[in-house]
Parts: structure tokens; C-alpha cells; sequence
């Protein structure tokens, strides 16, 4: 008896200490705040403790934990229909897309997607910095590939969204998606980049954070920015 339950201690511990090997799912990333305010110092740290959220996505919800809109319902997660990604629906209305996401179609006025239980509307000006921040999603490593995130800014002023195909002749920025904070959970592990506002005239316009996982795999966050 003693020696059954010696051997069934030793499976059960080695059975641990093979799952802790194993393999993390894959998951998909989305932007998590399109305008980051780092702490007094400039220190470059995507950790809630290293700064906070002063503009996020279309109807974003608040009081959330980091990272976790993946299990969420609806998802944060867009990913666009993979036939013909370009031609694609530019932000998820929650009804098509490979995987629908929520709803991040224009609001109309725009205000009505922010605040409240929304996040509020990034206001910026050109030649300002903005940094967006997003979540690894087990994508941060050295060995996986480093997919660039793209950052679209439409030049329509005060205006309906315009097409993928349009978004993609405008592209302001391409971030390094594995610019991230060392951490010990990959899948929540922040990450983010920065860029300047281009020059465009007072007025709100759309920016769409676009990043492909895999070949025609794109996931996509849409956002009313405010240039003052």
C-alpha cells in the first residue's frame, strides 16, 4: 500500500512539472489604450504602474482587468475576414469578421462612443506624441515573429470612417508589436509604442491600430482621435 501511494505521488508530481512545459495558446491582441501618459520621469513602462490611460478605443469599457477582453462578450478581438483582408471591414461592427469583436463602428457624433462606462476620446495635437498600449497575448518572446503594428490615420476631418483600402494608403507609423515590459505572464504582458500626430487641420478624425498575427491573420482597433 505505501509503495501505490509512493508511485502515484511520483505520477502526479511529474505530471505537474510537465504541464508547467507546455505550450501557451495562442491568443489575438487589440489595442488597450490609444493614448498612454507615462509616470513624471519618462520612463518607458506599460505597466499600470507605470502610467495611465488618457484615450482609448470606440465604446473600450472601464474597470477592467488588463489584458483580459479576450474572454470577454462581446471579445475585443477583431480579426477581419482573411479572403480579402484589404478590402475588409476597416472597424468591427460585432456582427462579421472571422472572429466579430465588438461594436467599434463611428458613433454619430463620435462623443457618444466615450464616457461614462466607455473610456473617454483621445484630444492631441499635431506634433504631439501619442503611445499606444496593447497586450502581448503570448506574442512578446524573442523566437516569435516580430509582425510589425500599424498604425493608420484616416485624412478625412469630421467624417464617416473611410475603407481598409483607403486606411492602408494612410499609415503614420509601424510599431515594434514586441516592445514590451519583461514579465512572467506572457499573455498579459504590456506592451506598446509611440509616434507623433501628423499634420492635419483641427478636427476628429479616425486612427486604426492594425496588426497581423499570421499570413492574412489581421486584428484591428479603431478610435476617434480629437486634434485640437
Amino acid at each position: 500500500m505505501v509503495l501505490k501511494s509512493s508511485f502515484t505521488v511520483l505520477v502526479v508530481a511529474t505530471l505537474a512539472v510537465f504541464s508547467s512545459y507546455a505550450p501557451q495558446a495562442e491568443a489575438h491582441s487589440w489595442a488597450d489604450c490609444i493614448d498612454w501618459k507615462f509616470n513624471k520621469g519618462g520612463k518607458q513602462d506599460w505597466s499600470d504602474k507605470g502610467g495611465k490611460c488618457t484615450g482609448y478605443a470606440r465604446r473600450y469599457p472601464l474597470g477592467k482587468e488588463f489584458g483580459s477582453l479576450d474572454s470577454a462578450w462581446p471579445n475585443r478581438h477583431y480579426q477581419q475576414d482573411r479572403q480579402n483582408p484589404s478590402t475588409a471591414l476597416a472597424c468591427s461592427d460585432g456582427k462579421v469578421g472571422a472572429t466579430r469583436g465588438s461594436d467599434e463602428t463611428r458613433a454619430n457624433p463620435p462623443s457618444k462612443a466615450y464616457g461614462g462606462q466607455y473610456g473617454r476620446m483621445t484630444v492631441t495635437s499635431v506634433g504631439d506624441t501619442l503611445c499606444v498600449r496593447w497586450p502581448a497575448k503570448n506574442h512578446g518572446q524573442l523566437f516569435h515573429p516580430n509582425n510589425k503594428v500599424q498604425i493608420h490615420l484616416s485624412k478625412s476631418r469630421n467624417a464617416k470612417d473611410i475603407s481598409q483600402k483607403e486606411l492602408l494608403k494612410n499609415t503614420i507609423a509601424n510599431l515594434n508589436y514586441k516592445n514590451c515590459n519583461p514579465s512572467a505572464n506572457e499573455d498579459r504582458r504590456p506592451c506598446g509604442g509611440c509616434f507623433k500626430v501628423p499634420v492635419r487641420a483641427k478636427g476628429i478624425y479616425l486612427l486604426q491600430w492594425r496588426w497581423m498575427l499570421n499570413q492574412d491573420e489581421w486584428y484591428t482597433s479603431c478610435a476617434d482621435i480629437q486634434i485640437k
